[in-house]
């Protein structure tokens, strides 16, 4: 009960003041000794609303024991007038870029595709040579390739063969998508 008063007495006592910062919070220090340790104790007492957001940098450091000595008013001073600096540098770079955007926007044209349609892939496989005269894929041709590949490659005969059990001959590649697509049936070459 003793340490319980002598607490309470030294909150009253034994505190320093360690400075006041610019909103008017005010900072103090106490040394206690607890269990034969030495401690300091730091804490701030707000002007007005208990707002910790209105606690500059330095001085929370300072209550946290990142700093072991309270900033000087000639310290905040000098951190308060560079901080102004970057805040006018800042506006000035937003400015610099606005006026930058605004003259090559005007100078520069904005092509859209439409509503996010994808690539057109019919004519980007035209550009390549599979088959024809030199080489070179007549457009019947892409189109024609393009419809073979949308055809089942299966017969009437194979499927019934499946459905007996009877096993299909298969090339090497795996061939089907969709609805002709079974998991597990393609053999790698052997």
């Amino acid at each position: 009960m003793s340490k319980f008063f002598a607490r309470i007495s030294g909150y009253f006592s034994n505190r320093a003041s360690a400075g006041v910062d610019k909103a008017g919070n005010r900072y103090f220090s106490r040394i206690e000794e607890i269990d034969g340790v030495t401690k300091e104790k730091r804490w701030v007492k707000f002007k007005g609303e208990q707002d910790p957001t209105s606690v500059p940098v330095e001085w929370i450091s300072w209550l946290n024991g990142q700093r072991k000595n309270a900033p000087t008013p000639e310290e905040m001073m000098i951190l308060e007038a560079r901080r102004e600096q970057v805040k006018q540098n800042v506006a000035l770079l937003k400015k610099e870029e606005e006026e930058r955007k605004a003259k090559e926007g005007s100078s520069r044209k904005v092509v859209t595709s439409g509503k996010g349609s994808g690539p057109d892939l019919k004519s980007f496989m035209r550009q390549f040579p599979t088959s024809g005269e030199g080489g070179i894929v007549t457009e019947k041709e892409a189109d024609e390739s393009e419809r073979l590949r949308k055809e089942d490659p299966k017969t009437d005969e194979t499927e019934q063969e499946e459905a007996e059990g009877e096993p299909v001959p298969r090339g090497s590649e795996p061939t089907g998508s969709g609805a002709t697509f079974r998991p597990g049936t393609w053999q790698p070459p052997t």
